[in-house]
């Protein structure tokens, strides 16, 4: 499955392209705004101590700035920085090799660590709580254990999949934090905030439009951004407006609500191949022919916040706003107890 637009996975060197437009410092960070709170208060009290920071946990989609988060606690602290992921650290050597380099109250940042493997989580565990490290050197008869004596630092840990952390793992962060979806009018601040360091004039309209689109998710509205401006170059337009925005995202196969033609391939498999649901997670991919994984990953999460479809232990079901999507009408059934099957639910949690 190849959908490089609406996926909030990064995609090569865009990291590295977004870094001068991404914000500097936690005033300039735009949503997750009792997040923010929080993190002043925390800071400010690490700040006056002279202490390292407490261990952070940012959990949430990816593209919703968990990086970007880290690198501002470094710099608001004035220490270093220092990133790795949890697929990276394959070896004791290796995590041993990260923390000698790290200085008092430096920040340790470590993304996807669900990802680490579980023996460097046990050599991770008194790192975290007592600053030491136990290395084992030599092997067989002659191996011995060797305590080594870290300064005191900061470890964040940055989490797509915040329910495959070991419980030892998580409860040794005591800043645990979850990042949200954006709302558009955030989303149109960033874009907006953009747009300026782009050089590129843009109506208020032309922001909303791109934004109404980017799936509550600030790596996609620049993403986006970056490709409604190549097409409103290639058409001549002075300024972006909504209507250069909106004829460039048809363009690119981005609808109305920010789906795309995989979001819709799954909708009208659920409508037309299960008639709506409940049906099986392995059944759904196996009609689409995609992985579970990226399903449940990719695909559902931002059907699931926008109330399209619901999913249970049951299975997956489409509600009517799911059928309203795709201009189809709902099936008029019941369940048990007489209740529409496909109302869209009060509020649902991924």
């Amino acid at each position: 499955m190849s959908r490089p637009l609406v996926s909030a996975e990064p995609q090569p060197g865009e990291r590295a392209r977004d870094k001068s437009l991404r914000p500097q410092k936690l005033a300039d960070f735009i949503g997750q705004e009792a997040l923010r709170e929080n993190l002043r208060v925390f800071l400010g009290a690490a700040e006056a101590r002279r202490e390292a920071l407490d261990h952070v946990l940012l959990a949430g989609p990816p593209g919703l700035g968990k990086t970007t988060l880290a690198q501002i606690l470094a710099r608001e602290l004035q220490v270093n920085f220092r990133a790795t992921s949890g697929p990276v650290i394959a070896r004791a050597g290796d995590l041993a090799a990260l923390l000698s380099h790290v200085e008092e109250r430096d920040i340790l940042f470590i993304d996807e660590i669900h990802r680490l493997n579980p023996a460097i989580e046990e050599i991770l565990y008194p790192a975290m709580e007592d600053f030491q490290l136990d290395v084992m050197i030599g092997e067989g008869p002659a191996a011995r254990s060797v305590k080594i004596e870290l300064p005191p630092f900061t470890l964040v840990g940055a989490t797509t999949r915040a329910g495959l952390l070991t419980t030892p793992l998580r409860d040794r962060f005591g800043i645990p934090l979850h990042l949200n979806f954006y709302a558009p009018k955030e989303l149109e601040e960033i874009l907006r905030r953009q747009a300026v360091r782009l050089d590129l004039p843009m109506e208020p309209q032309g922001a909303a439009e791109i934004a109404r689109r980017a799936r509550g998710t600030p790596r996609v509205a620049g993403r986006l951004l970056r490709r409604v401006r190549d097409f409103a170059f290639a058409a001549g337009a002075v300024r972006l407006d909504r209507a250069v925005a909106d004829a460039a995202l048809q363009k690119l196969d981005v609808d109305g609500r920010g789906l795309d033609a995989m979001d819709r391939r799954y909708l009208r498999a659920l409508a037309e191949k299960f008639d709506g649901g409940p049906v099986g997670i392995d059944s759904l991919a196996a009609s689409l022919g995609e992985a579970r994984d990226v399903l449940e990953d990719i695909v559902e999460p931002f059907l699931i916040q926008e109330g399209l479809v619901h999913r249970s232990a049951r299975g997956r079901r489409l509600h009517t706003l799911g059928w309203q999507h795709l201009g189809l009408p709902p099936p008029a059934r019941a369940d048990a107890n007489g209740e529409d099957l496909f109302r869209a639910p009060a509020a649902q949690k991924l």
